[in-house]
């Protein structure tokens, strides 16, 4: 299998991000994009999914934090897309249930090519510290739109939203680690009967 890396720029008025990734990594992470929470649930996404990930984002913070969360999303997105080219040799579907203490989120993915996210996720609070709790299906609505993956996520049941959230990212990462994973019995073949998951 060829070396699964890519890094991808994009620049508007609102906010400017790189990120570099590698998707056959061990997991490291730098991360800055001037939110702090933020920051923490993508270090768990790069932990998890194995996947190292560089990300430097400047956005109009004095606004609010959705602008730069939904734009890390599509540049995310954007370089595991360009990462996993046509995805040939991989696992391409994959599902956990993670638990976290009291609270208990499953994830199931399709890494298609075919972008769409089913979102059953509530929180009791609008905010974690100063973060919205509403970004977080925005930055995986993003993520899967731009990525071109299939994404189900659902909170079984929780009691902290800190908890809620951060199952979402580590059970996505790690549905993503085993879907994209390289397929030991058929590792040159693109797993689909139409022969591609470009869409």
């Amino acid at each position: 299998m060829v070396e699964r890396s890519a890094e991808v720029s994009r620049k508007t008025k609102e906010t400017e991000i790189t990120v570099s990734l590698n998707v056959d990594g061990t997991g490291k992470s730098d991360i800055s994009t001037g939110v702090g929470f933020f920051d923490h649930m993508l270090d768990q996404l790069s932990r998890h999914s194995l996947i190292d990930m560089t990300v430097r984002a400047k956005g109009d913070l004095h606004i609010d934090d959705h602008h730069t969360v939904e734009d890390t999303g599509i540049v995310i997105g954007q370089a595991l897309a360009k990462a996993l080219g046509e995805r040939r040799g991989i696992m391409r579907y994959a599902s956990i249930d993670l638990a976290m203490d009291e609270t208990l989120t499953s994830a199931a993915i399709d890494v298609s090519g075919r972008p769409f996210l089913v979102w059953n996720v509530g929180f009791s609070a609008p905010r974690i510290g100063t973060f919205d709790t509403e970004l977080v299906r925005e930055f995986f609505q993003a993520l899967s739109q731009h990525a071109g993956i299939t994404l189900h996520v659902n909170n079984r049941y929780g009691a902290n939203n800190h908890h809620i959230a951060e199952t979402c990212f580590k059970a996505v990462a790690r549905a993503l680690r085993a879907a994209t994973e390289p397929d030991p019995r058929q590792p040159d073949a693109i797993p689909s009967t139409k022969g591609s998951l470009k869409g």
